[in-house]
């Protein structure tokens, strides 16, 4: 009988077309078919927001509701003022394809062909390390919101040894890079002992230490030998040129993507290695995804918070020193404070590309590339750099709500909210 019923059911149901199939196929609610799709809404609400305030899109339209013939012109135009505003972010954050023809074909004008590909990947390559350190937290379910203060205390600390102390390369460059994950780490040592010990709430503690670090900046720039020598402000003494992180294809071709790409490299494979084979990291997975049976497993609670924010720390830290090493080879009193905090940044990359070092990996590119995009588009078109900004958020607010991706793209059913390993503030 079931057998007649499901034969009956199965010839009542209209035979979908291979489009359909292959829609549906492909359609699923993977990661990266979300952030795609997250990324197409942000750029069409992107367009809209730029429709709606270029002041000449704004006067076409004005212009054609009094004479209805102008539409065609008037459409024209806010294409071609859309399409000038994405181009020049395309052109100024990948590569430029007119200049990549004339390179190709007559050998000359690399460096300017690849001038914002190398820009882009200069922009990642702290967000890349420093966004691994906050995934590793989150995936405890601890939330570190204090790697900009770990960062720059990182910076402070490889700053240190990179000017203060004269050693050959082999010695000097790890030494500093090394400085520099101490410091990130005794920095977030700190919030993790008052949290083990004391049942202080990390969100709180890791966010006030922002401030602390920043205070402690300035005093390490003005009050200490860190001080460039006759400079009266918080500016620090120079990198070695041995504890610098060089230009990869030297500093005359004006390719400014240095040696800390590998460091990045570097962290991403550790971070693979580290969640996924060591002990450690399991016991990190474990404690995240079910804190009551880490406990009763054996795991030691305050170990693991310990043990997680040196982890955490130690790589904000690093990027930190990278940061420093590959770009200025200095310190300023504003360094890594306000909207160049890439701790903040990597709190938000680390959401998007799902606390997965790999996912973390494009999620920094895209950020990357929309922020050294949007200055080329600013400087192109004038329109203001804060669309970039718009573009990002509206990606991380879909990809956080893959619900809603699900309904607007008509996605197959199982569409699931990202969950975090945490209890939030009730832990």
């Amino acid at each position: 009988m079931s057998e007649v019923v499901a034969n009956a059911t199965s010839d009542a149901a209209p035979e979908k077309s291979p489009r359909r199939r292959w829609w549906e196929r492909y359609s699923s609610t993977s990661p990266i078919t979300l952030t795609m799709l997250a990324l197409v809404l942000g750029v069409v609400i992107g367009a809209l927001i730029i429709m709606v305030t270029s002041a000449t899109v704004l006067d076409a339209w004005r212009h054609s509701f009094h004479h209805v013939g102008s539409i065609g012109s008037t459409l024209k135009i806010t294409f071609d003022n859309v399409a000038a505003a994405y181009r020049a972010m395309l052109t100024g954050s990948i590569i430029d394809p007119t200049l990549l023809f004339h390179s190709i074909s007559t050998g000359h004008g690399w460096s300017e062909t690849m001038t914002p590909l190398s820009e882009t990947f200069t922009y990642a390559t702290p967000l890349v390390i420093a966004s691994i350190g906050v995934g590793v937290a989150f995936q405890t379910g601890i939330f570190n919101i204090g790697a900009n203060g770990q960062a720059i205390m990182g910076g402070i600390g490889g700053t240190a040894v990179g000017s203060m102390i004269h050693v050959p390369m082999i010695i000097h460059l790890p030494l500093t890079l090394l400085a520099g994950i101490v410091g990130g780490a005794v920095c977030g040592l700190v919030p993790g002992v008052l949290k083990a010990y004391t049942g202080a709430h990390e969100v709180i503690v890791t966010l006030m230490f922002n401030y602390v670090v920043n205070a402690i900046l300035i005093y390490a720039l003005t009050s200490t030998a860190l001080q460039l020598p006759g400079q009266a402000n918080g500016i620090s003494r120079n990198f070695d040129a041995s504890a610098t992180l060089d230009p990869i294809f030297g500093a005359k071709s004006g390719l400014r993507v240095s040696y800390g790409i590998f460091v990045a490299a570097a962290v991403v494979v550790f971070a693979i290695w580290f969640l996924k084979r060591s002990s450690l990291g399991f016991d990190f997975r474990i404690t995240g995804a079910n804190p009551n049976a880490a406990r009763a497993s054996g795991i030691n609670p305050k170990f693991i918070v310990l043990a997680l924010f040196v982890v955490s720390g130690g790589l904000a830290g690093l990027a930190g020193v990278v940061q420093a090493a590959s770009t200025t080879h200095y310190i300023d009193s504003g360094f890594l404070v306000g909207s160049a905090g890439i701790g903040f940044t990597a709190i938000t990359i680390a959401l998007l590309g799902r606390l997965q070092p790999m996912g973390i990996v494009w999620g920094s590119l895209l950020f990357a590339a929309l922020g050294v995009g949007g200055r080329a588009m600013q400087a192109a078109t004038g329109i203001p750099l804060d669309l970039a900004t718009i573009i990002q958020s509206i990606v991380v607010l879909f990809v956080a709500s893959p619900v809603l991706i699900k309904e607007i793209f008509r996605l197959r059913k199982g569409a699931q909210s990202f969950q975090m390993a945490t209890k939030g503030w009730s832990s």
